[in-house]
């Protein structure tokens, strides 16, 4: 399973010249907690950054910044870690377990923005898959009973 198959496409993107409040309105109209912050090119957008909630908690509002007179470039998360779209999605897990990230943008051969994998995501498919497991305890059990019920 690739990490491709199972980002979301959908991703909240911002450029290091937004404002503050823009980050915060674009994050909850969204209903997000991160945006990826990217620089535009001909080919097309290049992550280049993330910025959080957290962020815009810890480096805005609990310094007593004025979210005015600070951009997204000021204050989003410089040492990006992306996967590309062709990583395994257990590898990519490792590596955001190493590194203490939850998200990790997701780029295609060209180094371009593709999609933004989460730990929420991880989370949802690793449910499933586990629900998966369940079922077939079930129908072995199942199974069983219909063996012994005709032998006895």
């Amino acid at each position: 399973m690739s990490v491709g198959q199972f980002c979301n496409r959908d991703t909240v993107i911002l450029r290091k010249e937004n404002s503050i409040i823009e980050a915060a309105k674009l994050m909850r109209e969204f209903h997000v907690g991160s945006a990826v912050v990217v620089e535009d090119s001909s080919e097309g957008a290049k992550p280049v950054g993330i910025v959080t909630d957290r962020d815009l908690v810890v480096e805005i509002l609990a310094a007593e910044l004025d979210p005015n007179a600070v951009v997204v470039g000021d204050i989003m998360s410089y040492e990006l870690i992306t996967a590309r779209e062709e990583d395994g999605l257990w590898e990519t897990l490792q590596r955001m377990r190493v590194k203490g990230v939850r998200r990790i943008p997701v780029v295609n051969q060209q180094g371009l923005l593709a999609g933004i994998l989460t730990s929420d995501d991880l989370l949802e498919i690793l449910a499933g898959e586990l629900t998966e497991l369940v079922k077939i305890i079930g129908k072995e059990q199942e199974r069983e009973q219909k063996t012994r019920g005709g032998l006895g």
